[in-house]
C-alpha cells in the first residue's frame, strides 16, 4: 500500500509521526474510529489479488455516516480435506487443523491475515470480522484418521487462527475435534490466547493422562492497556495466567509463549511474563518475534501510528534491525527470532530467565503408540 509506505517515510523525515499520520488520514485508507471500535486492525484495504483498490473518502453527501461499525459475520466453509502438511525445517510440526479461517480476536501482528486475501477479503478489518467456520472438521478428521497407512504424529492446532476464539462458544467445532482425538488416541498440541480452552479440560485431562494432550497459552504483555489496543477481543493477560494455572492444576502440561516480541514495545517485559507464567504453573516457554509478511507490515504500522506515534521511529528502527533493514525477511531459521545483535540480546534474556525458573528442563513429548486406527465411526459418518 504506497501511502503506508510513504508515511512510512514521513515518519522518519522531518514530519514525524504527525506528518505520516496526517497523510494516512487524507488518503482516505482508514476506517473512521466509531467504526472500528474493539477491533485492532484501522484499514481494510483490498486483497493483494484483487483487480482493483478501494478507499474511503468523503464525496460531500455525507454517506460516510451512513456506515455501520464493523460486525462479525460468519460463513459455513466446506473443504474437502481438514489436516495441512507442511515441510517447513523451521517448525516442530507437519501436520495442523484451522477449524476457523479469520479470527475474532483481532490481533494486529498475526501474520495469519494474509490468507484472507485467498478468499477474496482484506487481510485488515475483514480478518477480524468475517470468519469461516467448518463445521464439518470433526467428521473430515476421522474420515482422514481412517485412511489405510495414516502415520500418527502431533497435529497442532491453533498455529495459524485461534480454535479458541469467541465463535467457538457457538459452533463448539473444537470440542467435536477433541473428542474425534481423544477416541482415536491421537496426540494433541494446543496454542491459544483464549480462557475458553478450560471448558474442555475433562476431554484435555484424560488425554494428557495418556500422555496425548498438551496446551500453550500465547502472553504476548501483562500490560492490560497494550494488550486491549493490540488484541481486542482475546483474554486479558490475567486470565490467561489464571488458564495456565487451571490447566496445570488438571494435570495438563500447559506452557507459555511469549509471542510476539516487539522490540521496543514489550521486549521489556520478557522476564516478568516468563516468571508469572512459571509461578502459574507453566513447564515451558517459547517465544517468537515480530513477524510482518505481505500485508501485516502496512497494518502493523497503520495501529502503531495511531497508538503510538511517539514510538514508531524506534520500534521500526529495531525491527529492522533485526530484519537486515527489511520489515520482514522469510528465511527459514530467521523469520522466527530475527538476525543481529539486538536478535541475539533477546535470545539470551529469554534463554537465561528460562533457565533461573526452571522452565524447559524437560521437553514433553507426546505418545502415538495408542493411536487406533480402522474404519470411520460410523456416528460421524451421518454428520
Amino acid at each position: 500500500m504506497e501511502q503506508i509506505v510513504q508515511a512510512d517515510v514521513a515518519a522518519f523525515g522531518t514530519g514525524r509521526a504527525e506528518m505520516a499520520n496526517a497523510m494516512i488520514e487524507q488518503s482516505g485508507l482508514r476506517a473512521p474510529a466509531d467504526r472500528i471500535r474493539g477491533r485492532a486492525a484501522g484499514i481494510n484495504p483490498s486483497g493483494r489479488y484483487e483487480p482493483v483498490s478501494r478507499h474511503v473518502f468523503d464525496d460531500g453527501w455525507e454517506s460516510l455516516e451512513e456506515l455501520p461499525p464493523f460486525k462479525t459475520e460468519v460463513q459455513v466453509e466446506r473443504p474437502r480435506t481438514i489436516i495441512t502438511r507442511n515441510t517447513s525445517p523451521d517448525i516442530s510440526f507437519d501436520r495442523s487443523i484451522n477449524p476457523y479461517r479469520g479470527c475474532e480476536h483481532g490481533c494486529v501482528y498475526c501474520f495469519a491475515r494474509p490468507t484472507h486475501a485467498f478468499m477474496g477479503l482484506s487481510p485488515g478489518l475483514d480478518f477480524e470480522a468475517k470468519l469461516f467456520a467448518k463445521p464439518d472438521a470433526a467428521r473430515l478428521l476421522d474420515k482422514e484418521l481412517s485412511k489405510q497407512g495414516y502415520t500418527p504424529r502431533t497435529i497442532a492446532i491453533g498455529t495459524n487462527t485461534d480454535p479458541y476464539q469467541p465463535v467457538e462458544k457457538q459452533y463448539r467445532i473444537m470440542r467435536e475435534i477433541l473428542e474425534v482425538l481423544e477416541a482415536r488416541g491421537h496426540p494433541v498440541g494446543i496454542v491459544t490466547k483464549s480462557a475458553l480452552v478450560t471448558r474442555d479440560i475433562d476431554i484435555l485431562a484424560r488425554m494428557a493422562e495418556r500422555g496425548l494432550a498438551k496446551v500453550a497459552l500465547s502472553v504476548t504483555t501483562l500490560d492490560r492497556k497494550l494488550a486491549r489496543t493490540m488484541e481486542p477481543r482475546a483474554a486479558t493477560p490475567t486470565k490467561r495466567l489464571e488458564t495456565i494455572k487451571q490447566l496445570s492444576e488438571a494435570g495438563i502440561p500447559a506452557s507459555v509463549m511469549v509471542a510476539p516480541i516487539i522490540p521496543g514495545l514489550n521486549d521489556q517485559e520478557i522476564e516478568r511474563i516468563l516468571d508469572s507464567a512459571r509461578a502459574a504453573g507453566a513447564r515451558e516457554a517459547g517465544y517468537v518475534v515480530l513477524r510482518l509478511p505481505l500485508e501485516v507490515a502496512p497494518i502493523f504500522k497503520d495501529w502503531l501510528l495511531r497508538h503510538y506515534p511517539d514510538r514508531y521511529r524506534h520500534v521500526m528502527s529495531l525491527i529492522r534491525s533485526m530484519r537486515d533493514g527489511k520489515d520482514y525477511d522469510s528465511e527459514w531459521g530467521k523469520r522466527m527470532k530475527g538476525a543481529g545483535p539486538y536478535a541475539w540480546q533477546i535470545g539470551r534474556r529469554f534463554e537465561i530467565a528460562a533457565k533461573k525458573l526452571g522452565l524447559n528442563t524437560q521437553r514433553m513429548t507426546l505418545r502415538t503408540d495408542q493411536f487406533v486406527a480402522g474404519k470411520q465411526s460410523e456416528q460421524l459418518m451421518l454428520l
